[in-house]
């Protein structure tokens, strides 16, 4: 790589596992010099000529935020050479010429080796671009003896910064990880055990709303009054039934505590026997107890008015079945109530495949309606709940189930997942997005990024899957940045001779 981006005049600088950026030596060309580098926040393309004393040049500096990879449209531009013999000189630009592009005019008056820096001053702050050493000549004659009239031939496959801006792109760098053997499975999101409930009706009646009447996504207390519940009238379970069984049962309670004293006058002139004082105590308990519990269902009612209704537990309320006003029989659902704090997802995992699990360190799953994956990281975000021992007799499956903590509270109850239960701990690898290779009739590719507008076509042989991201046996190295959104159309650049050169 570093003898074909000296050949072609393009040259690419990336950061080292400190962060720092190695030197990047421009040599004086018919055609524009090209630098790339990247910050954790920008990607920065930058295009000029010859630097020569007195001679205004004007460098062209393509600037991209690698958030979404769409261009810095707003900020201030300083372009600085120091070292050597000479005081630092500083060219700013106030604002780019068109969102991306900063244009900036440069007149060296110091020749000699020069350290190149852009600094970018915006909303993601003040980022530095230190692009090592450059070549300022004395004179035009000295820059074209630099190069020796030598003609420049780009290399690579050409897709410009404004190309990119305007299609969903993206690129991502190589990186050393684990990569993990997956196996590929369906399952479901559900409620860990414990933490959902349905309230259900006790008895039949009307329901009535209290403070509003509950609503799906409402957070909720345990103990919360969530509805009253009217009991229907008649039988033995309206609210006047109830008062005059608490009535009757107080009257009888009376009546023994009167036995039992009168008992105890007789034991004592010793005109009764023993017997007699002893079944008038435990009549008058039996009268207590019995007059405890019909109190205790009236008041159930709410004394006038019906059975409050309260929340298990807490949680948010997932499902509500009934409205007020609505009559209802007894046991039917009400309100489905959930903790979605923590979620259980369980992977059926097919019994072809249930030898080679042995005990998951991880999953990693998708769901419709979501752009993003998910992971479950064992001992980070999750744990392993438990795997089944049993084959399913429908199915031919077994669960695994992982509890992990929901981001957001963003995931739902009952969506159907796509899964990839990881065995093992895995064996070091370059990883890149799995996104970033193409299958071109049977063969695997990728695209590198050489320059910030010039790419490679390159073969690899890939591994194990793990998540997002695919290990790479062969082929690439980490730290090289490969297309991982887009690389479609940077193929079908290739085939169109207009898209080759610079257009800016």
């Amino acid at each position: 790589m570093s003898l074909l981006l000296a050949a072609c005049g393009d040259k690419s600088t990336a950061k080292d596992e400190h962060g720092s950026k190695p030197a990047a030596a421009a040599q004086a060309h018919d055609e524009p010099e090209t630098l790339t580098q990247f910050t954790d926040k920008t990607e920065l393309f930058l295009e000029f000529p010859s630097l020569v004393v007195g001679q205004p040049a004007t460098l062209a500096a393509h600037l991209t935020r690698l958030a979404d990879f769409k261009p810095i449209a707003q900020g201030k531009l300083t372009i600085v050479l120091a070292g050597g013999k000479g005081a630092d000189e500083r060219f700013v630009v106030e604002a780019p010429a068109v969102p991306g592009i900063f244009r900036a005019t440069a007149t060296p008056v110091v020749a000699g080796e020069r350290e190149l820096s852009v600094i970018l001053e915006s909303d993601l702050g003040t980022l530095t671009h230190d692009l090592g050493p450059v070549t300022v000549f004395a004179d035009v004659s000295a820059a074209k003896s630099g190069h020796g009239g030598h003609a420049h031939e780009e290399e690579g496959i050409a897709f410009s910064k404004e190309q990119q801006w305007k299609i969903d792109f993206a690129t991502a760098e190589a990186v050393k990880g684990l990569a993990r053997t997956a196996i590929a499975a369906t399952g479901t999101i559900r409620a860990p055990a414990g933490s959902e409930a349905q309230l259900v009706a006790p008895a039949a009646g009307v329901l009535r709303a209290t403070n509003g009447f509950p609503r799906i996504g409402q957070a909720v207390k345990k103990g919360q009054v969530m509805a009253v519940l009217g009991p229907r009238l008649g039988g033995d379970s309206d609210q006047a039934s109830l008062d005059a069984a608490a009535g009757k049962a107080q009257v009888t309670l009376e009546q023994a505590r009167r036995e039992r004293e009168r008992m105890e006058l007789l034991f004592k002139e010793e005109a009764v026997a023993e017997k007699r004082l002893l079944d008038a105590r435990a009549n008058e308990r039996m009268a207590h107890a019995e007059m405890q519990a019909a109190t205790a269902r009236a008041q159930q009612l709410g004394g006038g008015g019906g059975i409050a209704l309260k929340a298990p537990m807490d949680g948010i309320v997932a499902e509500v079945t009934a409205a007020a006003g609505a009559f209802v029989n007894e046991g039917a659902p009400l309100l489905h109530i959930a903790n979605t704090g923590k979620l259980w997802l369980e992977a059926r995992i097919p019994e072809s495949d249930i030898g080679r699990v042995g005990k998951p360190s991880g999953a990693a799953f998708t769901v419709d309606g979501y752009d993003q994956g998910f992971a479950i990281d064992i001992g980070r975000n999750g744990s392993l709940i438990a795997v089944g021992g049993v084959v399913d007799a429908q199915t031919r499956t077994v669960p695994v189930i992982f509890e992990f903590a929901n981001p957001e509270r963003a995931l739902r109850l009952g969506l159907t997942a796509r899964i990839q239960v990881f065995a093992g701990s895995g064996q070091e690898a370059v990883l890149i997005p799995a996104s970033a290779v193409q299958d071109e009739n049977g063969a695997q590719v990728v695209y590198v990024q050489i320059s910030g507008a010039r790419f490679e076509r390159r073969m690899v042989q890939t591994g194990a899957r793990d998540g997002d991201r695919i290990a790479v046996v062969s082929g690439l190295e980490a730290g090289q940045r490969v297309v991982s959104k887009g690389a479609y159309l940077v193929r079908l650049s290739t085939s169109k001779a207009a898209a080759a050169g610079h257009a800016h």
